[in-house]
């Protein structure tokens, strides 16, 4: 009997009680939405999440004695990333007349359209749905974004399968309740696409308890799931999703005539933690078994019934599904499934060993057709003075009727493109300054950031704002050591929740006091294997002194006799006691640095602190080190002075 374990302790949290009082995710939001406020009460905003929408503040704009900035982000629903060309060219008008005039793609294949007001938030929601979108559980207690490989092959048919199981799925777990459409669209119901009739039937199908006796939300009930809920279905290899963080992942298995056949699942990945709790951790994905394509919806539902109804609803920090699986262990997980589903799951199938891809440039589509992916930075979409990305994008979907889809990594990929149309678009492209895929550094191409501030009211320090400097710093420090060549996967988050993924990463960043952050080491490159921490506190002013002697370390001593070491394969390898001893014992040579560092001294100037206040700003939005920028500006100022002695 699935009844058999003891169900989660009656005591909730506060959460839960509001989720129990909203009457299926309406009140108090549907009350406050008409009301001539600037902003949500608390427990309209935590309502307000399951539509897909954070309430923010611009933190740079808080002046002391008023009001807050307040202003909302707003969150697309995309599964495997898909944005037709009606809906991008929406966001990018909401952008202009809602929001900051950027576009922003996040980490799970979605858009964001941030500085919304409230009084703008029912148009916009309403104008995303009409134009073949929707932000409904984008964000809030159930399942998010469920993720699958951007690359639109037209040729492989296992690429076909995770796309279409990614929305299949998408559909199963999104909400039924009507208040979405009652709120923002005046109980007018819009769909961009006809549910299949399998995903219909396996909704209402109850095998052992995986549906409730509620009319409204037969799967997840009044009280929706502990915590949020994230998924994702990719192919055998293609890491592109980030499959080991994940709740639930799905890998396609097809026969020898490329048939599907059903999926491997792996569960109870996740990232978030809490800085100075011990008790919450980053945890990677174990495998469950094998599922047969006949079988994968009643197998995902029994999953999500496990975690229902024994997830912790008492303690928010210890409710995400890696928490009952780390108390449990994967057998006893795997049998308290086994019993919502009805059946013994099978052992995994094999599969070749994962690794990273972003599928970036120009490749064929297989069917004539071409895609093209475009690396960006931080996904940020924008103009600025020597890039107009967001015209660009723009005036290329409204030329051709381009879809496309964001990747996990924070890019986009342009398809369904006429060969005679590639020069066309290569050449509007080039012109507003948007590197080909070959001329931006890998550094760059790889890294990922969050927001951070000044908006996400959980950042600590900076991220988006900072990693430009932090990586142009990195790349000047490993071409003054001989290691030019080299790159590796870093990510940073202004806070330890993790939205960029650092704890996968080759060298990750997280932000615990302003300026300050943990140091995590010791990923895959191809995100198979969690980092862990070598500093606990990292003031990013000391990055190059504390990176140079482990970078040296690894120039002496990566292996040679495999295929190029990462620096994170090395640093796993040798394990950070070994980093430390050697960081302990490092004294640097300059005689080796290049000609232009030789016998250079570094002079200090003191700054009145307004004027430090815009260099470092300065400094953060153009992405170059403090010195630089100081140095320039001192050099034209003095060079403008009369009477000034010639220069050497």
């Amino acid at each position: 009997m699935v009844n058999s374990l003891p169900k989660a302790p009656i005591k909730r949290s506060k959460l839960e009680g509001l989720k129990e009082r909203s009457q299926y995710l309406r009140e108090p939001l549907k009350l406050e939405l008409g009301q001539d406020t600037t902003h949500f009460s608390e427990e309209a905003v935590q309502i307000l999440k399951f539509h897909g929408s954070y309430q923010q503040d611009n933190r740079d704009n808080r002046i002391k004695g008023q009001e807050k900035d307040y202003q909302l982000m707003l969150r697309t629903r995309s599964p495997g990333g898909f944005i037709p060309p009606q809906l991008y060219l929406t966001l990018d008008r909401l952008a202009d007349t809602y929001g900051n005039h950027t576009l922003r793609v996040t980490t799970r294949q979605g858009f964001q359209v941030h500085g919304i007001l409230k009084r703008n938030l029912k148009a916009a929601i309403a104008a995303i749905v009409k134009s073949m979108g929707s932000t409904l559980g984008a964000c809030g207690d159930l399942n998010r974004n469920i993720m699958a490989p951007p690359a639109p092959f037209a040729n492989r048919p296992e690429y076909g399968y995770a796309y279409e199981y990614a929305n299949r799925l998408a559909d199963l777990l999104t909400p039924q309740t009507g208040a979405y459409y009652e709120i923002w669209l005046d109980g007018e119901k819009f769909l961009s696409a006809e549910e299949h009739p399998e995903v219909k039937v396996a909704r209402q199908r109850n095998t052992n308890g995986t549906n409730l006796e509620d009319p409204e939300e037969p799967i997840y009930g009044e009280h929706y799931m502990p915590r949020k809920f994230k998924m994702a279905v990719t192919v055998p290899g293609d890491n592109s999703v980030d499959l080991f963080t994940q709740d639930v992942s799905l890998v396609v298995i097809a026969d020898e005539h490329q048939n599907l056949e059903g999926f491997n699942v792996y569960v109870g990945g996740g990232l978030g933690r809490t800085h100075n709790k011990e008790e919450t951790f980053a945890r990677t994905a174990d495998p469950l078994g094998f599922v047969t394509k006949a079988d994968v919806y009643d197998l995902v539902k029994a999953i999500v019934a496990t975690q229902r109804d024994y997830g912790d609803r008492t303690q928010r920090r210890h409710a995400r599904m890696k928490y009952l699986i780390h108390d449990w262990g994967i057998d006893q997980f795997r049998q308290t499934v086994e019993r919502y589903f009805g059946k013994s799951i099978a052992p995994l199938r094999s599969l070749p060993a994962f690794r990273y891809q972003d599928f970036l440039g120009w490749h064929e589509q297989g069917d004539g057709q071409w895609f093209l992916g475009l690396s960006i930075d931080n996904g940020r979409i924008l103009d600025t003075d020597g890039l107009q990305l967001k015209q660009a994008l723009r005036q290329i979907v409204e030329a051709y009727q381009l879809p496309m889809r964001l990747t996990p990594h924070q890019n986009l990929i342009l398809y369904n493109i006429q060969p005679e149309h590639k020069q066309a678009i290569h050449q509007l492209l080039e012109g507003a300054g948007v590197k080909p895929v070959e001329d931006v550094d890998p550094l760059f191409r790889y890294a990922m950031a969050c927001p951070a501030l000044p908006t996400c009211g959980l950042a600590i320090t900076e991220s988006e704002r900072a990693i430009p400097s932090v990586l142009q710093r990195l790349r000047l420090l490993l071409e003054r050591l001989g290691l030019g060549q080299e790159h590796f996967v870093v990510r940073m988050t202004g806070c330890p929740n993790g939205c960029a993924r650092p704890y996968m990463a080759e060298v990750g960043f997280v932000g615990i006091t302003p300026e300050t952050y943990q140091l995590w080491l010791g990923g895959s490159p191809h995100q198979t294997r969690l980092a862990s921490v070598y500093l606990h506190k990292l003031p990013i002013a000391e990055l190059e002194s504390t990176l140079e002697p482990l970078f040296v370390y690894f120039q002496q001593a990566r292996r040679q006799d495999i295929d190029s070491e990462s620096f994170g394969d090395f640093c796993h390898r040798v394990g950070h006691e070994a980093l430390q001893q050697f960081a302990a014992t490092y004294t640097p040579d300059r005689s080796q640095a290049k000609s232009k560092d030789k016998g250079r001294i570094r002079y200090r100037v003191n700054l009145r602190e307004p004027v430090y206040t815009r260099l470092k700003e300065t400094a953060q939005f153009q992405g170059r080190p403090l010195a630089e920028i100081a140095s320039d500006a001192i050099e034209t100022y003095l060079s403008q002075l009369p009477g000034q002695p010639p220069q050497n």
